[in-house]
């Protein structure tokens, strides 16, 4: 085989055990063939390629499920030529010449016909199923075809799963190299392991394998990297939402029942384009906040019980206004902020005093309330999101049930330091507040790396980024 050649893996296996769910995963293409619980879904040979460096160096072919292998195996058993012993090879030509047979093992002859112009295949079974003879009949077959046999070990995220006997089958047929995975809920560097893998049953091609495998690890760190920047730019969004109104209390009643709406559209919004990064659909989601649409949904980010099973202790005071939005009187903003503080900043001098300007700034602001989001809900909504990003990267792309991210009573984040950019955020806020009215500008950037940072720092981040990411 020619170093430029295309390596051709066929994935073939017994009917309904995850053949097309298992390249849905590795493709990360939930449109590739067809997913059903009926046995015999794939009735033709179909492919999907890997491209490294944008030039396709691996080609994937899904093959229909072997239905009779028991019967085919006495078939083949059954072939002699006189003078000479056939080979394992010369029996599977002798059956895929034999134009009256393929009539009879019509699926079979499909199987066995890509396996012969592959250069390796993937035998994917199901570790629910039991052991039975028709499996090690098919492990006989593909033996006699003389290529390199990978079995992969299907659905190991079961609570039905049973491994062992498989792996001791597999031994007694002389396949001491196999690979668990599960086409739903993939090991995270499952397709990694599945390269490397590879790479050692065709060593000649390994480092084709590795440059695949480096590439598949690359692919992920960018991935997360974009989900933590459409996570900031919520977070720095939902922070620096502020709506200055009178201080009265059925127009801070009504203002925050609409900032609460914002901050929902805001979230909405952040989902639709993880989903999209994540090559999934709203159909893949169940979305956990009330108000997305006219589903049936029970935790609303504004609900303190909501916010104390994702581990948001309201109890110590480190969460303030947590209720539902927090207010702030513009003049002293709890924020060590005086309108002559921002007027002063903005300006780049000290204040002066109150000069016309300033009087104009200062009459538009004199007893408004700055509404802003309370830090309970903003650590709310990075805790749950970063538990979203962190569901979306080991969700398979057979997976047909949507996702729906559990709360649990865990601290993803040091809050302090979340909390320090919350505050800065807010401060940024109040300050572009008055640069708007002086017709200037400020830019975010420091603090958009600041806060990124600190959300890639997350528990259930850890795992994904813990080969160097940041």
């Amino acid at each position: 085989m020619g170093v430029d050649q295309v390596i051709r893996i066929a994935v073939v296996g017994h009917t309904n055990t995850g053949k097309t769910s298992l390249l849905r995963t590795l493709t990360r293409n939930r449109e590739f063939g067809e997913v059903d619980d009926a046995p015999g879904t794939t009735r033709h040979v179909q492919s999907a390629s890997a491209l490294l460096d944008g030039r396709a160096v691996l080609q994937w072919f899904d093959t229909p499920g072997l239905e009779d292998s028991v019967a085919l195996r006495d078939w083949i058993d059954g072939l002699h030529e006189s003078g000479r012993r056939l080979e394992g090879p010369d029996r599977i030509e002798r059956f895929l010449a034999d134009q009256e047979i393929q009539h009879s093992f019509e699926q079979e002859h499909r199987v066995l016909a890509q396996v012969m112009r592959s250069d390796a295949v993937l035998y994917v079974v199901d570790c629910r199923d039991p052991i039975l003879a028709k499996h090690r009949d098919e492990l006989h077959i593909l033996q006699s075809c003389a290529r390199p046999v990978l079995p992969v070990i299907n659905f190991v995220a079961s609570p039905n799963a049973d491994i062992e006997p498989w792996t001791q089958t597999f031994s007694r047929h002389g396949m001491h190299m196999h690979l668990s995975f599960d086409t739903i809920s993939p090991p995270i560097n499952g397709l990694q392991m599945m390269y490397q893998t590879l790479g050692q049953l065709l060593g000649e091609r390994q480092s084709t394998f590795q440059d695949l495998s480096r590439q598949v690890a690359i692919e992920r760190r960018k991935r997360i990297l974009a989900a933590a920047d459409l996570l900031t730019d919520l977070c720095l969004q939902a922070a620096s939402a502020q709506r200055l109104i009178k201080d009265e209390p059925a127009l801070v009643s009504v203002a925050t029942q609409e900032q609460q709406e914002d901050i929902r559209l805001f979230e909405k919004a952040f989902v639709t384009k993880l989903l999209n990064l994540y090559q999934f659909s709203e159909d893949d989601y169940l979305p956990p906040t009330q108000g997305w649409s006219s589903g049936h949904w029970s935790t609303d980010l504004f609900s303190k019980q909501a916010l104390s099973d994702l581990g948001i202790d309201l109890g110590k005071g480190a969460a303030f206004g947590a209720a539902a939005g927090a207010t702030f009187d513009v003049l002293s903003a709890g924020l060590s902020l005086g309108v002559g503080t921002l007027i002063g900043a903005a300006a780049g001098s000290a204040w002066q005093g109150v000069d016309r300007w300033g009087k104009d700034i200062k009459a538009k602001l004199y007893g408004q309330r700055a509404l802003m989001v309370g830090d309970a809900i903003l650590l709310g909504l990075a805790t749950r999101n970063v538990r979203l990003i962190a569901a979306l990267e080991q969700r398979g792309h057979a997976s047909t049930l949507p996702l729906a991210v559990a709360s649990h009573a865990t601290q993803e984040f040091d809050p302090k330091t979340l909390l320090k950019t919350f505050m800065a955020a807010r401060r940024q806020s109040l300050r572009l507040k008055v640069l708007q009215l002086m017709g200037a500008a400020q830019s975010s950037r420091e603090l958009h790396a600041e806060l990124k940072q600190a959300l890639l720092g997350a528990q259930s981040l850890q795992p994904l980024v813990a080969d160097g990411l940041h």
